[in-house]
């Protein structure tokens, strides 16, 4: 058994890069375009592909059946919950494979191990960039910022659908709100249309909002929110406060209560990132969780939080109290917090 682990876990590598092959051929597009399970050779001539490679195809499909990608009956492939996630039509999470399946990636994580030598505060992300931060690249990289704003959309859509249709509650009784660091629109934009009678507004930097969805749903601002955040009476965070260490958090949520306070309504954060919780059951949950944990610190040099670190930064900004929601958007949580 131990020698299997350390078997898997030096080829898991590998299930990346066969679902980073399954999006990139759009399997998931051609197995819905069927309309019914499709057979190996029909997937494999609506690729299309040499005949005599059919059976590649056949042993990629094989494992992504057996991950629970794809489903598989007598009559062929077959989508799932987790493949029509990667329609084109839909989530589209295919974007998010491609950003985490990068060539370059491959190559900056051989280099994790210099990082723990390193004297200094220098992330893995700043060692392979030449000092510079992610927001830095993103920023004076077009290409790259659109590949991230996709990626990051493609999420978002996934998330927020779950999110509106679970906790509609949380909307109850408000009039504004800002989603703060909303990158191109994707999750406001879905709150403006659930929720018609709220007044809704994207706020990031403002070259991302420069790409910024077009629609009369929502007005859109540009700004820094660690200056100041338009007034509301609900300030949304989704998958902002991971990005940052705990001091920055705690400003980022002082400039939240400030533009609270400014709406002169009471009102309230909501917040939507990870919580881990290593006595969680769904071992791919926690595990997933703390994959991410090592992303973000190897990127932005942040993290992902457990519930004694949430309660923290959450008090350590002056907030009377929090709900952590018992519902799971992927491995992310809930949290509504009071000022």
């Amino acid at each position: 058994m131990d020698l299997t682990l350390i078997q898997n876990l030096s080829l898991s590598y590998i299930s990346s890069f066969a679902l980073r092959c399954a999006v990139d051929l759009d399997i998931s597009g051609r197995i819905q375009a069927y309309g019914r399970p499709m057979p190996l050779n029909e997937l494999a001539r609506s690729i299309p592909m040499p005949p005599e490679k059919d059976s590649m195809l056949g042993r990629l499909m094989t494992l992504l059946v057996h991950q629970g990608v794809f489903g598989q009956s007598e009559d062929g492939y077959q989508l799932t919950p987790a493949s029509e996630l990667l329609l084109t039509d839909g989530c589209n999470l295919g974007a998010y494979v491609r950003l985490f399946t990068q060539s370059q990636s491959m190559n900056d994580w051989n280099r994790l191990s210099e990082v723990f030598k390193d004297t200094g505060n220098c992330t893995l992300f700043e060692k392979t960039h030449d000092g510079k931060k992610a927001w830095e690249i993103l920023k004076e990289m077009p290409s790259s910022g659109n590949r991230f704003n996709e990626a990051m959309a493609s999420q978002s859509n996934s998330i927020m659908r779950g999110f509106v249709a679970r906790c509609s509650n949380i909307f109850d009784g408000l009039n504004s709100l800002v989603d703060v660091g909303g990158g191109t629109g994707t999750a406001v934009k879905i709150i403006a249309e659930a929720f018609p009678g709220l007044k809704c507004t994207l706020f990031d930097l403002p070259h991302v909002v420069e790409n910024a969805l077009k629609s009369d749903s929502f007005d859109v601002i540009g700004g820094d929110m660690f200056e100041k955040i338009p007034p509301a009476n609900a300030i949304f965070l989704k998958k902002v406060l991971h990005d940052w260490g705990d001091e920055d958090c705690v400003r980022i949520l002082k400039k939240c209560k400030e533009a609270l306070e400014s709406s002169k309504n009471g009102g309230k954060v909501i917040v939507i990132d990870i919580v881990i919780d290593l006595e969680n059951n769904d071992t791919k949950a926690v595990e997933t969780s703390l994959l991410y944990d090592i992303s973000m610190m190897s990127i932005h040099g942040s993290k992902e939080r457990n519930k004694q670190e949430w309660h923290d930064i959450i008090l350590g900004a002056g907030y009377s109290g929090y709900k952590i929601y018992p519902v799971q958007l992927g491995v992310n949580s809930v949290i509504e917090v009071y000022p």
